[in-house]
C-alpha cells in the first residue's frame, strides 16, 4: 500500500492497516525502524475515554427521555397549532 506525504510529514494511514491494528482516532501510535531499514508501526490501544466509540449510532441509541408520537413531533416542527 502507498500512500503521500504532505508537506507538514503527515500521512493517512490506510484502512485496512487502521482496521487491522484495531486503531481509532486517540489511538497512540509508535513507529520504530528495524535493523534493515524498514518502519514498523505499532498500535496500542486509545485511552479509556467514554467519548471513543466504534459505532456513533450505538452510543446515542437509547438516549432521548421523552417518547414522541411521529404526529405530534411533525405539529411541534412544522408549527401546527
Amino acid at each position: 500500500m502507498t500512500t503521500t506525504m504532505t508537506s507538514k510529514g503527515q500521512v493517512t494511514i490506510p484502512k485496512p492497516i487502521r482496521d487491522a491494528l484495531h486503531l481509532i482516532p486517540g489511538s497512540a501510535i509508535e513507529f520504530s525502524v528495524n535493523a534493515q531499514g524498514e518502519v514498523v508501526l505499532h498500535g496500542h490501544k486509545a485511552k479509556a475515554d467514554k467519548t471513543a466509540t466504534l459505532d456513533r449510532f450505538e452510543a446515542a441509541r437509547g438516549k432521548a427521555d421523552i417518547k414522541w408520537r411521529t404526529d405530534d413531533l411533525m405539529a411541534l416542527l412544522r408549527g401546527e397549532d
